[in-house]
């Protein structure tokens, strides 16, 4: 039986300065804090257009692995960084609202992410953690915190759990996923019929969980964020998604 021959798939060449980016940083050449040389010598190195390699830089920044600094002297230019953070929120929430995932799924993730971390966090959370978590929710009861306010310190409350569960993806992800909703979560508060009702009985529930991670009372606190975050999910209503 004669062989079928496919067209072979012709790489854009930014494509291509990204496969060897990529590789050296697999390789460890290229590490964290690392910079790249400057455009006007890297480009005859890799053998393409310094458009080609701005195109490629763009997307490395786009994602969240390479800052760069425009202008001159020693701090100017590319650098590797470790920054996945708004990268990955700002994925899943263009992901979010083109539909590959659907509001239901957003939920489930954050309750499996936010059920391991706060049980984990309750037997490891260092201190210096506790107490930083608690100053996020003292600073959620101040009176008179807007809904954008309260919301950032939500989340960043919930981060920081994740965080000192001691895995740092789990933190990564509980920000992402978080930030994949941000704008129905925005929409969902604003619209609350008691804004500082509401701001006080989602604190309360801070108050509780920070507790019982004190504590050491792992499987409670899981249970209480399950039941935190299915609250808070079961007032959001899918729609536009707006920055």
């Amino acid at each position: 039986m004669p062989v079928e021959w496919q067209p072979v798939r012709q790489s854009r060449t930014h494509e291509l300065v990204l496969r060897g980016i990529e590789e050296r940083v697999f390789a460890g050449e290229l590490r964290a804090g690392d910079r790249l040389p400057p455009e006007r010598e890297l480009a005859p190195v890799l053998g393409v257009s310094r458009s080609a390699l701005r195109e490629a830089l763009r997307v490395l920044e786009t994602i969240g692995v390479l800052v760069a600094q425009p202008g001159r002297g020693p701090d100017a230019g590319a650098r590797i960084v470790r920054n996945p953070e708004d990268a990955l929120g700002w994925l899943l929430r263009l992901h979010f609202a083109l539909g590959s995932y659907s509001l239901q799924d957003v939920s489930e993730a954050r309750v499996v992410l936010a059920r391991s971390s706060f049980e984990a966090a309750a037997g490891r959370a260092p201190a210096e953690d506790l107490d930083e978590a608690e100053e996020l929710v003292a600073g959620m009861a101040e009176p008179g915190i807007g809904v954008s306010g309260f919301n950032d310190l939500d989340t960043r409350f919930h981060a920081l759990v994740a965080r000192s569960s001691g895995n740092a993806l789990t933190s990564t992800l509980t920000s992402a996923v978080r930030e994949s909703v941000r704008p129905l979560i925005l929409r969902a508060l604003e619209t609350a019929e008691d804004w500082p009702a509401t701001a006080h009985a989602l604190n309360a529930e801070h108050r509780a969980l920070l507790a019982l991670v004190r504590e050491g009372k792992g499987a409670d606190a899981a249970d209480l964020v399950e039941r935190h975050i299915r609250g808070l999910h079961g007032t959001l209503v899918e729609g536009p998604i707006a920055p």
